[in-house]
């Protein structure tokens, strides 16, 4: 068996092993990162060889903690990559190249029109009736997309919202509360099947879906990382967030939205953003928690987009496509019957 596992930020990590009466076998583990002194791999090796199939990664990881001799060094993993690389290898684990991704960057739709679609989507995915996607939206109006589970009180300002425009909608996701106007933000939709991320936490997936994002706004010069759990930020503040919502058909759906060029002021007025959300943060003001890539880059949206696009299709292949008539039909579907009902928006009143 096989797996491997490119630490967001870091390096390649690849287990290659057996499975012999329900334990790991002939374990080796390889990789371009870098480890001192060097016995310390055949006794990573060692320690992981023998432990039944079914351990979870956080025992798997202390495995590999506690083989290290004193004074080990790891550069470009860790213990818990070590673990995630076997958990790939056992479940056999897809990769990127591994899919012919697809495109679809239709023109502005309705919020809950891009919820649907969200939800559409990945199922069909996890069905194996479309193959796997990545879809940039574009905004007919503007809106505050909450959560799946807060709280539209707690986090929505009501009449700011109506006196500025911005309808209130839920997601399918959990997280927290986007802002979103035409032309402020850049937001994506990736589909996947639940084997891109076989034997990953949550958390190693959220770094893992992300990290070609990184990488192109890292082209355009700005000084781009991933903060986990859940977010993309650069010495001047954050950029964006995702979330990601897993299905049992085997679906994933993960989805960013970035700040272009957002009224931090008007977002605070809209939304309700406490005290407790901000005390971690290191700041008073929700506004000075976004940082515009309009004003790191220079840019125009568009020419983020495209160097977006043409990232992931560098590093993982791509081929423009769109959404069928059938896809939106149900979307529509979705809307009237779930994602445009007071039931669904104030399920978490």
């Amino acid at each position: 068996m096989h797996g491997e596992f490119k630490v967001p930020g870091g390096k390649l990590v690849v287990a290659d092993l057996d499975v012999v009466a329900e334990r790991l076998a002939d374990v080796r583990i390889s990789g371009d990162f870098f480890l001192e002194p060097d016995d310390a791999l055949p006794a990573i090796d060692a320690a992981l060889t023998g432990m039944p199939a079914d351990t979870d990664a956080r025992a798997l990881a202390a495995a590999v903690q506690g083989a290290l001799p004193d004074g080990a060094q790891l550069l470009g993993f860790s213990p818990e990559a070590v673990a995630t690389a076997v958990r790939r290898a056992l479940q056999r684990a897809t990769s990127w190249r591994d899919y012919d991704w697809q495109l679809v960057h239709p023109g502005p739709l309705t919020p809950l029109m891009h919820l649907a679609l969200d939800q559409v989507l990945a199922e069909e995915v996890g069905d194996g009736t479309r193959t796997p996607t990545l879809r940039i939206w574009e905004w007919e109006e503007p809106a505050v997309v909450i959560g799946s589970f807060q709280s539209v009180k707690n986090e929505v300002d009501p009449d700011n919202a109506a006196k500025y425009g911005f309808r209130v909608v839920r997601r399918i996701s959990g997280g927290g509360a986007m802002f979103m106007d035409a032309g402020t933000v850049v937001t994506y939709s990736i589909y996947a099947p639940v084997d891109l991320v076989a034997g990953m936490s949550f958390a190693d997936s959220y770094a893992f879906f992300d990290e070609w994002a990184v990488q192109a706004l890292q082209s355009l010069g700005i000084e781009a990382s991933y903060v986990p759990l859940n977010d993309i930020a650069s010495p001047a503040g954050k950029i964006g967030g995702a979330a990601q919502k897993r299905l049992g058909n085997g679906g994933v759906l993960h989805h960013v939205t970035m700040a272009y060029d957002m009224d931090g002021e008007r977002m605070a007025e809209v939304l309700r953003i406490g005290r407790e959300k901000l005390s971690d943060k290191g700041t008073k003001s929700a506004a000075k928690r976004v940082d515009p890539l309009r004003s790191q880059t220079g840019l125009t949206r568009e020419e983020i987009i495209d160097r977006m696009v043409e990232t992931f299709r560098a590093q993982h292949g791509l081929t423009d496509g769109e959404i069928t008539p059938e896809e939106y039909a149900r979307a529509e579907q979705l809307v009237a019957e779930k994602f445009g009902t007071d039931e669904w928006l104030y399920r978490v009143p």
